[in-house]
């Protein structure tokens, strides 16, 4: 079965997406741990990120430090946190998170955001990548 972010990538589930390669996607996370999560990941279905080709690896972590410049642009923050975590999706994904304090990365912690603000936020973000 398909994981939930196979399923985005065919399009079967929407999602508010801020950048797209041919090889990756990254969109805002609908639980966000905090404003402007946002999740990187491999179009291509593998559960564990060093069971990524070498190619694909490296590919990742670039379009994620791209999409981070353009997080950090729109979501005042010291630094963009990076997490890989790997347990609750089994598909590689790579969290993006803009931080001010070291409990800003907390994942039992979430923001509630309406989908008109995911929408616009997703926007800003998507315009805000170079």
């Amino acid at each position: 079965m398909a994981s939930i972010f196979s399923r985005i990538v065919a399009g079967e589930i929407p999602c508010y997406k801020v950048a797209e390669t041919d090889h990756c996607l990254a969109f805002l996370d609908v639980n966000p741990v905090v404003k402007g999560h946002v999740l990187c990941i491999p179009k291509k279905e593998v559960d564990y990120i060093f069971d990524l080709d070498d190619d694909l690896f490296v590919e990742l972590h670039r379009f994620s430090r791209k999409v981070a410049k353009g997080l950090k642009k729109v979501c005042p923050c010291i630094k963009v946190g990076v997490a890989v975590v790997g347990i609750d999706v089994p598909h590689t994904h790579i969290h993006l998170m803009p931080l001010n304090a070291p409990g800003d990365l907390n994942f039992s912690h979430h923001v509630k955001m309406e989908p008109d603000e995911m929408k616009a936020l997703a926007d800003q973000i998507a315009a805000a990548i170079e």
